[in-house]
């Protein structure tokens, strides 16, 4: 019996190429053995059968961002029933137009960065990338929000002009904000500085009661058509 070794060492030695360079292969999805793709370097294999995909290049992997549509009953932190648990390679939408290759390791050390209340749904981020996160935490009060809010209740005579300005929350002036009736029931708000909760104190403050919330955009990222529960990449082009 063959003894059991690092994958990346016989994959090296089999090429040949350097430790590093098999590491890259392996991490980036292009290495089988006995057919099934292995995306772990340290993997253990004897005598199986090890191939390497065609095309396949020992190019570095990059940090990747992705957008989900979190459906209403998940929370945006880590905990039991946390929305991270949808970011599954079953849960990628179909219509994805990223052109990215799946990896296992693109769904490691996600961080989230813009909280939504369990009980909203809508347009999350979650990233790998240090510069996301500087843009969506560090400078969050610099970000655009917009949201569709579904409301029941007559609102008070003042009410439209009272939510663009002249609320507080938590003990603190809100910022204007830009707030338009969509329909009969459905208020849009769009404006900088969002807080988990506010919305909902907004609607009560001026005699309305939220039935629904769900977040359209982060900057210049729309949610789009993604579906509900589903996730895909950020687009090359696509800023916050």
């Amino acid at each position: 019996m063959t003894e059991a070794v690092r994958l990346s060492k016989r994959l090296a030695e089999l090429l040949p190429c350097s430790r590093r360079e098999a590491e890259l292969y392996i991490e980036g999805g292009w290495v089988t053995v006995d057919g099934q793709p292995v995306e772990e370097a340290h993997f253990r294999v004897t005598d199986q059968r090890i191939e390497l995909l065609p095309g396949a290049r020992p190019d570095p992997i990059h940090p990747v961002t992705l957008l989900l549509n979190k459906p209403v009953g998940y929370g945006s932190g880590n905990g039991a029933n946390s929305a991270q648990q949808l970011l599954s390679a079953e849960r990628r939408w179909p219509e994805d137009a990223s052109g990215m290759r799946l990896l296992r390791k693109h769904f490691a050390h996600q961080e989230s960065t813009t909280a939504l209340e369990t009980d909203a749904s809508g347009l999350m981020i979650y990233t790998q990338s240090r510069g996301v996160l500087r843009r969506l935490v560090e400078d969050a009060a610099s970000v655009e929000h917009e949201y569709v809010v579904e409301v029941s209740g007559q609102i008070a005579a003042n009410g439209l002009e009272r939510l663009r300005h002249g609320l507080s929350y938590e003990g603190k002036p809100l910022p204007p904000l830009k707030v338009s009736w969509q329909n009969e029931t459905r208020l849009r708000f769009a404006g900088k500085g969002f807080r988990p909760g506010q919305i909902g104190h907004m609607c009560r403050a001026v005699g309305l009661q939220v039935e629904a919330i769900r977040r359209l955009r982060l900057g210049g990222v729309s949610m789009g058509k993604l579906e509900a529960g589903q996730w895909r990449y950020l687009l090359p082009n696509e800023r916050f």
